[in-house]
Protein backbone atom coordinates (compact mmCIF):
# COMPACT_ATOMS: atom_id res chain seq x y z
CA UNK A 1 0.00 0.00 0.00
CA UNK A 2 1.42 3.38 -1.02
CA UNK A 3 1.80 6.20 1.48
CA UNK A 4 -0.29 9.34 1.63
CA UNK A 5 2.60 11.42 0.23
CA UNK A 6 3.93 8.89 -2.25
CA UNK A 7 6.36 10.48 -4.71
CA UNK A 8 6.04 14.05 -3.41
CA UNK A 9 9.25 16.07 -3.24
CA UNK A 10 9.42 17.90 0.07
CA UNK A 11 11.86 20.36 1.61
CA UNK A 12 11.90 20.56 5.41
CA UNK A 13 13.78 23.24 7.36
CA UNK A 14 15.04 22.85 10.95
CA UNK A 15 14.93 19.10 10.40
CA UNK A 16 17.72 18.27 12.82
CA UNK A 17 15.51 17.98 15.90
CA UNK A 18 12.07 18.57 17.36
CA UNK A 19 9.09 19.28 15.13
CA UNK A 20 11.20 19.55 11.98
CA UNK A 21 12.84 16.17 12.51
CA UNK A 22 9.60 14.41 13.45
CA UNK A 23 7.90 15.85 10.37
CA UNK A 24 10.73 14.92 8.02
CA UNK A 25 10.53 11.34 9.29
CA UNK A 26 6.73 11.28 9.04
CA UNK A 27 6.86 12.58 5.45
CA UNK A 28 9.48 9.94 4.60
CA UNK A 29 7.36 7.18 6.15
CA UNK A 30 4.43 8.29 3.98
CA UNK A 31 6.45 7.81 0.80
CA UNK A 32 7.79 11.31 0.14
CA UNK A 33 11.23 12.18 -1.20
CA UNK A 34 12.49 14.39 1.63
CA UNK A 35 15.32 16.90 1.67
CA UNK A 36 16.01 17.71 5.30
CA UNK A 37 17.84 20.98 5.93
CA UNK A 38 19.32 22.38 9.11
CA UNK A 39 22.16 24.58 10.30
CA UNK A 40 23.44 21.80 12.58
CA UNK A 41 25.52 19.31 10.59
CA UNK A 42 25.67 16.78 13.42
CA UNK A 43 21.94 16.47 13.97
CA UNK A 44 21.44 16.15 10.22
CA UNK A 45 24.08 13.42 10.04
CA UNK A 46 22.36 11.58 12.89
CA UNK A 47 19.05 11.80 11.03
CA UNK A 48 20.63 10.51 7.83
CA UNK A 49 22.28 7.63 9.67
CA UNK A 50 18.91 6.57 11.06
CA UNK A 51 17.05 7.22 7.79
CA UNK A 52 19.53 6.88 4.89
CA UNK A 53 16.84 7.61 2.29
CA UNK A 54 16.26 11.08 3.69
CA UNK A 55 18.53 13.46 1.82
CA UNK A 56 20.24 16.08 3.96
CA UNK A 57 21.54 19.57 3.25
CA UNK A 58 23.30 21.87 5.70
CA UNK A 59 21.54 25.20 5.25
CA UNK A 60 21.22 28.45 7.17
CA UNK A 61 17.64 29.55 6.56
CA UNK A 62 18.59 33.15 7.33
CA UNK A 63 21.18 33.20 4.51
CA UNK A 64 19.34 34.24 1.37
CA UNK A 65 22.24 33.57 -1.01
CA UNK A 66 22.73 30.06 0.37
CA UNK A 67 19.02 29.40 -0.03
CA UNK A 68 18.97 30.63 -3.63
CA UNK A 69 22.00 28.48 -4.47
CA UNK A 70 20.31 25.47 -2.87
CA UNK A 71 17.04 26.00 -4.75
CA UNK A 72 18.95 26.14 -8.06
CA UNK A 73 19.75 22.45 -7.52
CA UNK A 74 16.05 21.53 -7.33
CA UNK A 75 13.86 20.78 -10.33
CA UNK A 76 10.61 20.33 -8.43
CA UNK A 77 9.23 20.97 -4.94
CA UNK A 78 5.72 19.83 -4.07
CA UNK A 79 5.80 20.79 -0.40
CA UNK A 80 7.80 23.26 1.69
CA UNK A 81 7.69 22.80 5.45
CA UNK A 82 9.15 25.79 7.33
CA UNK A 83 9.96 24.87 10.92
CA UNK A 84 12.81 27.22 11.85
CA UNK A 85 12.20 29.04 15.11
CA UNK A 86 13.75 30.66 18.17
CA UNK A 87 12.09 31.37 21.52
CA UNK A 88 13.10 34.57 23.29
CA UNK A 89 12.07 34.71 26.95
CA UNK A 90 10.87 38.01 28.37
CA UNK A 91 8.58 41.01 28.15
CA UNK A 92 9.06 44.09 25.97
CA UNK A 93 11.27 45.51 28.73
CA UNK A 94 13.61 42.53 28.41
CA UNK A 95 13.75 42.75 24.61
CA UNK A 96 16.62 44.83 23.26
CA UNK A 97 16.65 45.87 19.62
CA UNK A 98 19.17 43.13 18.82
CA UNK A 99 16.82 40.57 20.40
CA UNK A 100 13.93 41.85 18.30
CA UNK A 101 15.99 41.72 15.11
CA UNK A 102 17.35 38.24 15.80
CA UNK A 103 13.92 36.79 16.56
CA UNK A 104 12.40 38.28 13.44
CA UNK A 105 15.35 37.17 11.30
CA UNK A 106 15.06 33.58 12.49
CA UNK A 107 11.31 33.23 12.89
CA UNK A 108 9.90 35.17 9.94
CA UNK A 109 12.60 36.41 7.57
CA UNK A 110 13.80 32.82 7.13
CA UNK A 111 10.32 31.88 5.91
CA UNK A 112 10.23 34.91 3.61
CA UNK A 113 13.53 33.76 2.08
CA UNK A 114 12.45 30.12 1.71
CA UNK A 115 9.00 30.89 0.31
CA UNK A 116 10.29 33.52 -2.11
CA UNK A 117 12.95 31.13 -3.43
CA UNK A 118 10.72 28.08 -3.86
CA UNK A 119 7.46 29.70 -5.01
CA UNK A 120 8.68 30.18 -8.62
CA UNK A 121 9.14 26.41 -8.88
CA UNK A 122 5.62 25.85 -7.59
CA UNK A 123 4.22 28.43 -10.01
CA UNK A 124 6.02 26.71 -12.90
CA UNK A 125 4.64 23.30 -11.93
CA UNK A 126 1.17 24.80 -11.26
CA UNK A 127 0.81 23.60 -7.71
CA UNK A 128 2.29 23.06 -4.30
CA UNK A 129 1.75 23.27 -0.57
CA UNK A 130 3.60 25.52 1.87
CA UNK A 131 3.29 24.80 5.59
CA UNK A 132 4.66 27.29 8.10
CA UNK A 133 5.08 26.55 11.80
CA UNK A 134 3.67 29.42 13.83
CA UNK A 135 2.53 29.12 17.46
CA UNK A 136 -0.50 29.72 19.60
CA UNK A 137 1.72 32.41 21.15
CA UNK A 138 0.94 34.79 18.30
CA UNK A 139 -2.18 36.66 17.24
CA UNK A 140 -4.07 33.66 18.66
CA UNK A 141 -3.11 34.07 22.32
CA UNK A 142 -0.92 36.21 24.52
CA UNK A 143 1.39 34.26 26.80
CA UNK A 144 3.64 35.60 29.58
CA UNK A 145 7.25 36.34 28.63
CA UNK A 146 6.74 35.65 24.95
CA UNK A 147 6.73 39.25 23.69
CA UNK A 148 8.93 39.16 20.60
CA UNK A 149 8.33 35.46 20.03
CA UNK A 150 4.59 36.08 19.89
CA UNK A 151 5.01 39.11 17.62
CA UNK A 152 7.19 37.20 15.16
CA UNK A 153 4.93 34.15 15.19
CA UNK A 154 1.92 36.39 14.52
CA UNK A 155 3.79 37.70 11.48
CA UNK A 156 3.97 34.12 10.18
CA UNK A 157 0.19 33.93 10.17
CA UNK A 158 0.03 37.15 8.15
CA UNK A 159 2.67 35.92 5.71
CA UNK A 160 0.78 32.65 5.33
CA UNK A 161 -2.54 34.30 4.54
CA UNK A 162 -0.96 36.72 2.07
CA UNK A 163 0.79 33.95 0.12
CA UNK A 164 -2.40 31.89 0.13
CA UNK A 165 -4.36 34.81 -1.30
CA UNK A 166 -1.78 35.76 -3.93
CA UNK A 167 -1.20 32.26 -5.31
CA UNK A 168 -4.55 30.49 -4.91
CA UNK A 169 -5.17 30.73 -8.68
CA UNK A 170 -1.90 28.90 -9.34
CA UNK A 171 -3.10 25.93 -7.27
CA UNK A 172 -0.60 26.75 -4.51
CA UNK A 173 -1.83 26.35 -0.96
CA UNK A 174 -0.28 27.95 2.11
CA UNK A 175 -1.28 27.09 5.66
CA UNK A 176 0.26 27.35 9.10
CA UNK A 177 0.31 25.15 12.17
CA UNK A 178 0.11 26.72 15.63
CA UNK A 179 1.46 24.28 18.21
CA UNK A 180 0.90 24.62 21.91
CA UNK A 181 3.70 23.60 24.25
CA UNK A 182 5.49 20.66 22.65
CA UNK A 183 8.14 18.47 24.23
CA UNK A 184 11.37 18.91 22.26
CA UNK A 185 15.10 19.30 22.86
CA UNK A 186 14.78 23.10 22.62
CA UNK A 187 11.91 23.09 25.14
CA UNK A 188 13.99 20.95 27.50
CA UNK A 189 16.89 23.39 27.13
CA UNK A 190 14.66 26.32 28.11
CA UNK A 191 13.43 24.42 31.16
CA UNK A 192 16.95 23.50 32.22
CA UNK A 193 18.09 27.12 31.90
CA UNK A 194 15.39 28.42 34.24
CA UNK A 195 16.26 29.19 37.89
CA UNK A 196 14.10 26.27 39.04
CA UNK A 197 13.78 23.64 36.27
CA UNK A 198 11.44 21.41 38.28
CA UNK A 199 9.01 24.27 38.91
CA UNK A 200 9.36 25.49 35.32
CA UNK A 201 8.29 22.10 34.01
CA UNK A 202 5.32 22.06 36.39
CA UNK A 203 4.32 25.55 35.22
CA UNK A 204 4.45 24.55 31.55
CA UNK A 205 2.28 21.50 32.17
CA UNK A 206 -0.12 23.43 34.42
CA UNK A 207 -1.16 25.71 31.57
CA UNK A 208 -2.08 22.70 29.41
CA UNK A 209 -5.81 21.92 29.68
CA UNK A 210 -5.08 18.29 28.80
CA UNK A 211 -2.51 18.11 31.58
CA UNK A 212 0.39 17.14 29.34
CA UNK A 213 2.74 18.50 26.71
CA UNK A 214 2.23 17.81 23.05
CA UNK A 215 4.62 15.68 21.02
CA UNK A 216 6.43 16.58 17.84
CA UNK A 217 4.78 13.60 16.20
CA UNK A 218 1.34 15.10 16.86
CA UNK A 219 2.38 18.23 14.96
CA UNK A 220 3.77 16.04 12.17
CA UNK A 221 0.38 14.34 11.81
CA UNK A 222 -1.23 17.68 10.99
CA UNK A 223 1.61 18.42 8.57
CA UNK A 224 0.95 15.16 6.70
CA UNK A 225 -2.66 16.23 6.16
CA UNK A 226 -1.67 19.68 4.90
CA UNK A 227 1.04 18.26 2.64
CA UNK A 228 -1.20 15.65 1.06
CA UNK A 229 -4.03 15.54 -1.42
CA UNK A 230 -6.64 15.26 1.34
CA UNK A 231 -6.27 19.01 1.96
CA UNK A 232 -6.46 20.29 -1.62
CA UNK A 233 -9.41 22.57 -0.73
CA UNK A 234 -7.64 24.03 2.30
CA UNK A 235 -5.57 27.20 2.16
CA UNK A 236 -4.85 30.36 4.16
CA UNK A 237 -5.71 28.77 7.49
CA UNK A 238 -3.96 28.33 10.82
CA UNK A 239 -4.45 24.99 12.53
CA UNK A 240 -4.01 24.98 16.31
CA UNK A 241 -2.58 21.76 17.72
CA UNK A 242 -2.44 22.89 21.31
CA UNK A 243 -4.11 20.50 23.73
CA UNK A 244 -6.95 22.95 24.26
CA UNK A 245 -4.95 26.08 25.10
CA UNK A 246 -7.03 28.23 22.75
CA UNK A 247 -10.44 26.91 23.80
Amino acid sequence: MSGRLEGKKIVVTAAGQGIGKATAIAFHNEGAHVIATDLNEKTLADLNQEYPNINIKTLDSTDNKAILDFVKTLDEVNVLFNAVGFVHHGTILDCEEKDWDFSFDVNIKSMYFMCRAILPLMVKQNGGSIINVSSIASSLKGLPNRFVYGASKAAIIGLTKSIASDFVKQNIRCNSIAPGTVFSPSWQDRVNQSPDPVQAKKDFIARQPMGRLGTAEEIASMAIYLAGDESTFTTGNTFSVDGGMTI
